[in-house]
C-alpha cells in the first residue's frame, strides 16, 4: 500500500516542476523596494555614463521631435507624448543590457547594447507589436476624447498642462485621466519585467508578459510605487523641456533591470529563498 501511494505523489511533483519551468518563481518585496531599484539604476548610470547618457539623449530627442513635428496639430501631441511612455520599455533594451553586463562584471560595452535585440528578436518583435497596437488604440481613443469632451480650442502641450493644473475642463480631464490610467496600467503590468526576462532567459513573449502581470499581482504595493516613480520622473523630464529625460530615463531603464532581478527568482535557485525584501 505505501508503494502504491507514492506514485501519484511523484506525478504531482513532476507537474509542479514543469509548471515552474514555464512561469518562474516570483519573489515578494517590501513596498519601498522601488527606491532601491532606482538607486541601483543611478549607480549603473554612473558606472556607464557615456552609454547610458546616449540613450538618455535618444529619449530627449524623441520628445523634442514629437513636440516640434506636431506643433500645429496639438490634438496629436498629447496622444504621441503618452504613446512615448507606452513604447519606452522597448527602447530601453540597451540599458537593460548595460546593467546585465555590469552585474556579470563584463564592463560597459556600448556596441553590444545596440544589438542586444538580436538575442531574442522574434519574441521581442511580438512584444513590440503588442505595444504598437496598444499605442495605436490609445492614440485613437485620445482623439475621440478630445472630439467628444474638450470644450475649448485645443491647446499645445504646455497649454494643456496649464489647464490641468488650473483644473479647467474638469469633465474632459476626468475622462482623459481615467482612460489613460487603464492603458497605462495595462502596459505597465505586461511590460514591467517582460523584456528583461526575454533578454535574460530567451523566454517567449507570452510567458514573459504573463510573468510580468503575475509579478505585479504578487507585489501590488511595490509595483504601484514603482509605477508612480516612473510617472513622476517622466513628468519632471517633460516639464524641463525634455532635458531631464537625458538623466532620468537611463535611471528608470537601469532600475527596471533591478526590478526584474528582485521580482523574478533566478533559475536553479533554492525555493526556500524565494522570499526577498
Amino acid at each position: 500500500m505505501p508503494e502504491q501511494q507514492s506514485e501519484p505523489k511523484a506525478a504531482t511533483d513532476i507537474k509542479i516542476e514543469e509548471t515552474h519551468t514555464l512561469i518562474p518563481r516570483l519573489r515578494k518585496v517590501h513596498i519601498g523596494a522601488a527606491f532601491v531599484w532606482l538607486g541601483r539604476g543611478a549607480q549603473d548610470m554612473r558606472a556607464c555614463p557615456a552609454a547610458s547618457l546616449f540613450y538618455g539623449f535618444c529619449f530627449c530627442a524623441m520628445g523634442l521631435l514629437i513636440t516640434a513635428v506636431f506643433e500645429r496639430a496639438y490634438q496629436y501631441t498629447s496622444a504621441l507624448t503618452s504613446g512615448f511612455l507606452l513604447v519606452g520599455p522597448f527602447f530601453a533594451m540597451g540599458l537593460y543590457e548595460l546593467s546585465a553586463r555590469r552585474e556579470r562584471g563584463d564592463g560597459c560595452r556600448f556596441a553590444s547594447s545596440l544589438t542586444i535585440w538580436r538575442k531574442n528578436a522574434p519574441n521581442i518583435g511580438v512584444f513590440a507589436l503588442v505595444l504598437t497596437v496598444v499605442f495605436l488604440v490609445w492614440a485613437r481613443a485620445s482623439l475621440v476624447m478630445f472630439a467628444l469632451f474638450y470644450t475649448n480650442e485645443i491647446p499645445n502641450l504646455s497649454g494643456f498642462l496649464n489647464q490641468l493644473i488650473r483644473l479647467e475642463n474638469l469633465e474632459f480631464v476626468a475622462v482623459y485621466v481615467a482612460v489613460g490610467f487603464v492603458f497605462a496600467a495595462l502596459v505597465f503590468s505586461i511590460s514591467v519585467v517582460a523584456i528583461p526576462m526575454m533578454l535574460d532567459r530567451k523566454a517567449d513573449a507570452i510567458t514573459s508578459m504573463f510573468t510580468s502581470v503575475a509579478a505585479v499581482a504578487n507585489n501590488p504595493g511595490a509595483a504601484l510605487v514603482w509605477a508612480a516613480l516612473i510617472a513622476l520622473l517622466t513628468i519632471v523630464g517633460f516639464l524641463t523641456f525634455h532635458i531631464g529625460l537625458i538623466f532620468l530615463m537611463p535611471m528608470i531603464g537601469h532600475g527596471t533591470w533591478h526590478a526584474y532581478r528582485a521580482l523574478v527568482e533566478p533559475p536553479q535557485t533554492n525555493p526556500s529563498s524565494s522570499n526577498s525584501g
